[in-house]
C-alpha cells in the first residue's frame, strides 16, 4: 500500500509532462475585420483559377489557384510586418502562399510591411485543391492563430477565364466628352 501512495504523486508528475500547449485560436468569418496586434486583415474577395496567363504563356497549378484579395491596416505607431499567409484545409493540412505572383496584377509579394496609420492593398495566391479553407494570419512565431474562414460560396472559380478581375478591371471605363 505505501509503495502505491508513493507512486501516485510520480503519475501526475508524467501526466503534467506530457500535456501539449494549445494556443489560443481566433476565427472571423469572410467579410469581417480581422484584428490581430495593431493590423487589421479584410479580404475583400478571392477567386479560383485553372490557369493564369495568356495561352501562349498560361500558368498551370498543380491543383488550382487561389487569388485572395486583401487590404491590411495598420493603427500601431509603427511599421509593421504582414506575415506569411496560408490556407489551411479541414484536415489541417496547409499551403503557403506561393513566390511568384507572375500575372497577378497587384501582387503583395512575399516581404511585406505596412507602415503606421496606412493601408496596403492587393493579392496573394495559393497553389491547392478546390475545398473549404481558413485563410491562416498568422505564424508559428505568435502568440495565437488567427483564421478567417473562406467558405467555397465565398469563392469564384473562373473556369475559362485566365485574367484576374480588380475592382479597377471590374469598373467598366466612364465615357469623357471631347
Amino acid at each position: 500500500m505505501c509503495k502505491s501512495l508513493l507512486l501516485i504523486p510520480f503519475v501526475f508528475a508524467l501526466a503534467a509532462c506530457s500535456t501539449t500547449h494549445v494556443r489560443p485560436t481566433k476565427m472571423y468569418q469572410a467579410g469581417e475585420k480581422a484584428e490581430h496586434n495593431k493590423l487589421a486583415y479584410s479580404i475583400v474577395d478571392a477567386q479560383i483559377f485553372t490557369r493564369l496567363g495568356d495561352e501562349a504563356n498560361a500558368r498551370v497549378p498543380q491543383n488550382r489557384f487561389y487569388i485572395v484579395q486583401i487590404s491590411v491596416s495598420n493603427s500601431g505607431n509603427q511599421t509593421s510586418p504582414i506575415a506569411p499567409l496560408t490556407l489551411v484545409d479541414d484536415t489541417g493540412k496547409v499551403y503557403p502562399e506561393l513566390a511568384d505572383g507572375t500575372n497577378v496584377p497587384r501582387w503583395l509579394g512575399v516581404v511585406r510591411s505596412v507602415d503606421p496609420a496606412q493601408t496596403e492593398a492587393g493579392f496573394v495566391i495559393f497553389d491547392a485543391p478546390s475545398a473549404h479553407y481558413k485563410l491562416r494570419l498568422t505564424d508559428e512565431t505568435d502568440e495565437e492563430d488567427v483564421f478567417v474562414d473562406m467558405p467555397l460560396n465565398f469563392l469564384h472559380e473562373q473556369m475559362n477565364s485566365t485574367t484576374v478581375v480588380t475592382p479597377d478591371a471590374a469598373t467598366p471605363p466612364v465615357p469623357t466628352k471631347k
